[in-house]
């Protein structure tokens, strides 16, 4: 008998180890890089990035209800129309006009992990942004929150006032004054609360409007400002003056509106000005005697002004796939977010594209006469822009 020490692998001392074969070296390395992938793909888990989200959010709709905390009980949810309307006949209504949210994952104090954010870039309903174009670092939560409850206090305003002026109200009282910068020339002639109604005779119907109205007056010459002050007319003569090549007065203002009925819209925790075109197209709906919806489901985005202009919004992309989620068959899109829509539109949406509120409704009223053919039709005829034609 032969006696000899040996290693832990049984092979004699001085020996040489015998070599792996070509599957034991290829099972060794898949352990070794499966290990690192699931170290790797923990650590990006936990590791957070410097980017937020966004996604589609939940989405409502205008000819529907919401819920609410019961008065009677703050604990309880009690379901209310969206869009209540009192002092005028209202008619019933068998579509759907949903109005889409985005929602974003990620704050200053929690941003979404980098395996989130991969998983983002690769989603075409998400997209992936810098922490800083959602939460500027100057901003705070409050404040944030604040502007974008004032933006949609504000579109809903606009949105009754494009509306009613659609079907034939005057609702539209002037400009009024919000506030005043500290070199402004109509600081002291002017009051908070003032509306001003008209400029060199002309009828001011908007603060676009008026920025027009300055801009040709220009700062040589004072300009003729009517306004009234708790009801009562007033004139006075006011010299604009040049803000970074802008002719401005140097005020902060709203439109002001007087409404022959109460329209109220309840929309709780939901911000900004983007829902405008589709309130709209639901108070139309429910004041209209013929259905404007005549049972489609439709849903869509853009900001509204009191004379029916519709402006574009942020998130379409996200909005879109939030539309298909929802079930809509048509989309409206604001015309000047077509660049962000072409190449994105889920199968299944027909998305019209829209510049004011007039030409949604006659969208409304084709695919009423045409039916589930509509969109096929207008594809060969082209008689409504599409963000492709």
């Amino acid at each position: 008998m032969t006696l000899f020490r040996a290693d832990e692998h049984g092979v004699p001392e001085g020996s040489q180890k015998p070599k792996k074969t070509r599957a034991q070296r290829r099972r060794s390395l898949g352990v070794t890089l499966l290990v690192g992938s699931l170290v790797l793909v923990v650590g990006l888990a936990a590791v957070p990035s410097a980017y937020v989200i966004e996604q589609p959010g939940p989405w409502f709709d205008t000819l529907g209800t919401v819920s609410v905390p019961d008065p009677q009980d703050d604990e309880k949810k009690i379901k209310i129309p969206l869009i209540t309307i009192e002092g005028a006949q209202t008619f019933p209504t068998t579509g759907e006009l949903d109005l889409l949210t985005v929602s974003v994952l990620g704050n200053p104090e929690q941003t979404p992990s980098w395996l989130e954010v991969a998983s983002a870039w690769f989603d075409p309903s998400k997209a992936v942004l810098p922490l800083e174009a959602i939460y500027p670092p100057n901003e705070s939560t409050t404040d944030r929150e604040a502007a974008n409850t004032a933006l949609m206090v504000d579109s809903q305003q606009d949105a009754i006032a494009a509306a009613l002026t659609n079907l034939g109200y005057d609702v539209v009282v002037g400009v009024e004054v919000l506030g005043f910068t500290d070199a402004s020339p109509a600081k002291g002639v002017l009051h908070e609360g003032d509306v001003i109604t008209a400029f060199n005779g002309t009828a001011v119907e908007s603060v676009p409007q008026l920025r027009e109205l300055l801009d040709a007056n220009g700062t040589e010459v004072a300009g003729t400002i009517d306004y009234t002050r708790a009801g009562i007319a007033a004139q006075a003569q006011i010299t604009p003056m040049d803000v970074d090549g802008n002719v401005v007065l140097g005020i902060g203002a709203k439109s002001k509106y007087e409404f022959p009925f109460d329209v109220t819209i309840r929309l709780d925790d939901v911000g900004g000005p983007s829902a405008g075109l589709m309130f709209a197209l639901g108070i139309i709906d429910k004041l209209t005697p013929h259905e404007t919806t005549d049972g489609n489901h439709y849903a869509g985005t853009g900001t509204i002004d009191a004379a029916g202009n519709v402006g574009p919004i942020g998130g379409i992309r996200q909005k879109l796939y939030g539309a298909k989620k929802a079930g809509a068959t048509y989309f409206f899109a604001p015309a000047d977010n077509c660049d962000e829509v072409v190449g994105h539109v889920p199968a299944g949406l027909d998305v019209f594209a829209v510049s004011t509120l007039d030409e949604a409704l006659n969208v409304m009223n084709y695919v009423e006469m045409h039916g589930e053919k509509a969109a096929a039709m207008n594809a060969t005829m082209g008689m409504f822009p599409t963000c492709q034609n």
